[in-house]
């Protein structure tokens, strides 16, 4: 059987947040995917694809695995978007900086949508958004998922605000 040879991880960087793009590994390369994800101290995976391998080895290292797959090639259905904008809202607000990591079956469209949609979410524009992950990773979105992020409209749910400071510097006296 012929070796896939697939991209490696690449890690995403933008305000308080960090990702880790990823492919999928299956139960044979398992042990090194937990070694990755332990290099960029990630405590949640999240899985767009069909299941590949047996997540008990990724919870037993302290690692979450949440499942919300959806169709290859296809942009993230509503729930999908909504499921990954609340996480990443609850996690970079309580643990500014973490690394979240997201893989489908290439790590070429599902994970770099969902890694888009959240730079777009915290004020970059979609395509400053697609260009920033095709940088580091070649040949990730789709034109189908490119129309998805061109058209997205966001709701502004991860601009994260300082709490001790004012909306703008003006004071009156």
């Amino acid at each position: 059987m012929a070796r896939i040879n697939r991209p490696a991880p690449v890690e995403v960087t933008y305000k308080n947040m960090r990702f880790l793009i990823a492919h999928s590994p299956n139960n044979a390369s398992l042990d090194r995917f937990v070694e990755e994800l332990k290099q960029y101290s990630v405590t949640t995976l999240v899985r767009v694809c069909e299941v590949t391998y047996d997540k008990g080895l990724l919870e037993e290292q302290g690692i979450s695995v949440l499942d919300w797959q959806f169709a290859d090639g296809a942009p993230p259905p509503g729930n999908v978007v909504e499921n990954w904008l609340a996480l990443l809202k609850t996690k970079f607000r309580e643990d500014p900086g973490c690394c979240v990591a997201v893989h489908c079956i290439a790590g070429l469209g599902r994970a770099p949508v969902l890694v888009a949609l959240a730079l777009i979410e915290s004020g970059m524009k979609y395509e400053d958004a697609v260009e920033y992950i095709r940088e580091k990773r070649r040949g990730a979105i789709n034109t189908r998922q490119l129309l998805y992020l061109e058209k997205y409209r966001p709701k502004m749910k991860l601009r994260f605000r300082d709490i001790n400071r004012h909306k703008n510097s003006c004071c009156i006296q």
